[in-house]
């Protein structure tokens, strides 16, 4: 089966312990790895490696037990040393909460794990057992050992249903089926996944039958793909929101620095007449970073478009004539949503300039905070309003340049919220906080409209609940010829 990708291939997805706070390294992870506990069909957490897990009465202590029998595809039993040795390695999204949490992680026997907290931590399965991050995703301990990190990356060894065969970088990758994958064998032998950033490529591929599934189209092509016959259109619901990121509000000396600027920034958006154009309506308007289908999401109330008022604010704020915001930064796939909000933004007098960047590269730059003024970015991470403020929003954060005090003081008390009614309740007002702060200027909850050809009897889109792309790749199937 043979899938158009709407970004290049980094071998930095091929390992776990560098996952970042957004879905796309998962299109790998659900093929070749394979996690203690995940999201499959009708379970939001599946027992997969761990047969079975429990939770003491205090919160402290979570005992995982192993399923018997599974091996890597290089024929190594999967251990509880793996499990161990999965996590302490661990440096992906969420790296230090878990470091800040976690007291020790203990072998108790040959099929037995705990991980013992520092005190309870109700989140622990909301990050651990859901692809919020990539922690509980396990590696062979004694192979990687071998190869060293950079080696692993370029031949991955995991526990999945596909066994990894070839590597182009940044343009093919090429797996065969793992014939002794614990849950099921998969039907289909072998699985190609060929980065095309260009929607229209993805599409002109998929009507030439070199693609059988392809992910993300927008606007008038993803109309195209609606009309034209033997393509199937699946518009799948995801967790995934996009938002405009004010990275220089800390800076005093930086225009966005005012809350007037960012809060005309985000009535200058006429965000459904953009849900209109670029994802057929599909799209939920939001005003939060935090899918509405989240635990303790706070139904944030949305910006109304409103270029006249935008221009007052602006005009308080002492730029009557405008200003130069800099570079609005985006990966390469959003280009046209980007090139969008600035257009929306020229007219109230806020002049920006659009720099595309390709999604691994752009991910990693953010990250390491090297890009500034204004970065359209999003994210499809699972897990609950914790788990993505921690990404965001809180202090210390994978992708926070910066914070407030009183967000400061919320996100420590969360720690020792002693139930879960105080700890929804905190959570609440941090997301209160960001809001009134403006802070972000959140555009849409949008599904993942991908598509699929005339040989596909199952193409795995929509399987996993809140998943916006095919897993698991072990119950697709193609049409018997």
């Amino acid at each position: 089966m043979n899938f158009a990708l709407q970004v290049s291939l980094a071998p930095v997805w091929f390992d776990p312990a560098e996952t970042t706070s957004t879905s796309v390294p998962f299109i790998v992870l659900y093929a070749v790895h394979d996690a203690l506990v995940k999201p499959m069909p009708g379970q939001p957490m599946a027992p997969s490696l761990a047969e079975s897990w429990t939770v003491s009465r205090d919160g402290l202590v979570y005992e995982f037990v192993l399923r018997r029998g599974v091996k890597f595809h290089n024929g190594e039993p999967v251990t509880v040393e793996d499990v161990k040795f999965s996590f302490e390695r661990y440096r992906g999204t969420a790296a230090s909460a878990f470091k800040a949490r976690i007291a020790a992680v203990e072998v108790i026997d040959a099929q037995r794990v705990r991980f013992r907290l520092k005190q309870p931590w109700p989140d622990f399965m909301a990050y651990y057992g859901t692809p919020a991050t990539g922690a509980g995703w396990i590696v062979p301990k004694k192979y990687l050992e071998k190869v060293g990190d950079e080696g692993f990356k370029r031949a991955p060894v995991g526990a999945g249903p596909y066994k990894f065969a070839a590597f182009n970088p940044g343009v093919e990758l090429v797996l065969e089926a793992n014939e002794q994958y614990w849950r099921k064998t998969p039907t289909v032998r072998t699985l190609v996944f060929r980065a095309v950033p260009d929607s229209s490529t993805r599409l002109a591929m998929l009507k030439r039958g070199e693609a059988d599934v392809a992910f993300t189209f927008r606007g008038v092509l993803a109309e195209e793909v609606r009309r034209t016959p033997g393509l199937t259109l699946k518009a799948v619901s995801a967790s995934v929101t996009e938002w405009l990121y004010f990275a220089e509000q800390w800076d005093p000396k930086s225009p966005w620095a005012d809350r007037r600027v960012r809060l005309a920034a985000n009535l200058a958006i006429d965000r459904q007449g953009l849900n209109e154009a670029e994802t057929l309506g599909l799209s939920r308007v939001t005003a939060s970073i935090i899918p509405r289908g989240f635990d303790f999401a706070w139904p944030a109330p949305l910006y109304e478009y409103d270029p006249a008022r935008a221009k007052r604010l602006l005009a308080e704020a002492g730029y009557p004539n405008g200003f130069d915001g800099g570079t609005l930064f985006s990966d390469v796939l959003y280009a046209p949503v980007a090139e969008a909000v600035a257009n929306y933004f020229r007219p109230v007098g806020i002049r920006m300039v659009l720099q595309p960047i390709e999604r691994a590269g752009f991910f990693k730059a953010v990250q390491e905070k090297r890009l500034k003024n204004v970065i359209l970015i999003g994210s499809g991470a699972l897990g609950n309003a914790a788990t993505r403020l921690e990404a965001w929003v809180a202090p210390g954060g994978t992708y926070v340049y910066g914070s407030y005090p009183d967000v400061e003081e919320l996100w420590r008390e969360l720690a020792a919220a002693p139930d879960q009614k105080s700890r929804g309740a905190r959570l609440e007002r941090i997301q209160r906080l960001v809001h009134d702060k403006a802070v972000f200027a959140p555009i849409w909850e949008f599904p993942s409209i991908c598509a699929y050809g005339p040989r596909v009897a199952e193409s795995g889109l929509g399987l996993i609940a809140n998943y916006p792309f095919s897993a698991p790749y072990e119950d697709l199937r193609l049409k018997a010829k």
